[in-house]
Formats: C-alpha cells, sequence, structure tokens
C-alpha cells in the first residue's frame, strides 16, 4: 500500500511500473542498462479515488494523462533505477496529495468606499484631462 493521505492509500498493484532506457545521467551505463521508469496510474478506473479527487487529478495531470485517463510520470533524474522509481512514486503522491485538498471556496466580497471613492476620482481627473485636449484645434 501506498499511504497518500490518512483517507487515501493506493494498492502497489494499481501501478504499473515499466523500465526504459534513460537519456538523463548515465555515462557510458545510459546505452546498457534501463533506469528510468515510466510509472502508470489508472485515474479512470481507481477504486482508491472518489470522484472529487479524480476530477481534480485529471485536471492537475493536464499532458501527463492520456486519452484512456491514464496517468504517466517519467522519472529519469537519477542513475540507479531504485532511485528513479522512489523519485516517480514520490511525484505521484505530492499530485494526488494536491488534487485531494479541495479548493478554497471563493467569497464574494465589496470593494471598500475608500477604493470606490479612489476609482471614482480618478475616472474624474482623466475624464478633465481628455475634455481639455477636446477643444484644440492643431496647427499645420
Amino acid at each position: 500500500m501506498l499511504r497518500i493521505t490518512p483517507t487515501i492509500s493506493l494498492d502497489l498493484a494499481e501501478l504499473e511500473e515499466v523500465f526504459v532506457r534513460a537519456s538523463g545521467p548515465g555515462g557510458q551505463n545510459v546505452n546498457k542498462v534501463s533506469t528510468a521508469v515510466q510509472l502508470r496510474f489508472d485515474v479512470g478506473r481507481s477504486p482508491s479515488l472518489t470522484e472529487a479527487v479524480r476530477r481534480r487529478l485529471c485536471h492537475l495531470a493536464g499532458r501527463r494523462l492520456t486519452g484512456d485517463g491514464v496517468l504517466v510520470i517519467t522519472a529519469d533524474r537519477y542513475r540507479s533505477q531504485a532511485r528513479n522509481r522512489d523519485d516517480a512514486r514520490a511525484r505521484l503522491i505530492e499530485l494526488v496529495r494536491e488534487a485531494a485538498t479541495p479548493p478554497k471556496p471563493r467569497r464574494a466580497t465589496q470593494p471598500t468606499r475608500a477604493s470606490r471613492l479612489r476609482r471614482q476620482d480618478a475616472k474624474r481627473r482623466r475624464s478633465a484631462v481628455k475634455s481639455l485636449r477636446r477643444g484644440k484645434i492643431p496647427l499645420d
């Protein structure tokens, strides 16, 4: 089990890890060993997520989400397979945690009296500047 929040935990069977050749650091090793990790997580079919979290996760994932609703995280920052796997899982946890926190509701507010007066005063001044320009005839 992969603990995300106190209420959300993902079963490791839901994650699919594929190891591919990395383009990052590794020297000559990079041509021989598949150290990069492609972590796949099916957001649409995961029983661990609520509908609201699923919707926010799809929005946050952006281009990392395939057309089938599978989240793909590629990690090739490190030279070792184990560290890349941990990095990919950490990034998945961070993404799901961010999706798990509901957005703060917007509370409608009214502008203060002082700010309304400042705005009206600025409009009056601008209007005066423009009206002074109006009557002038350009000299050719």
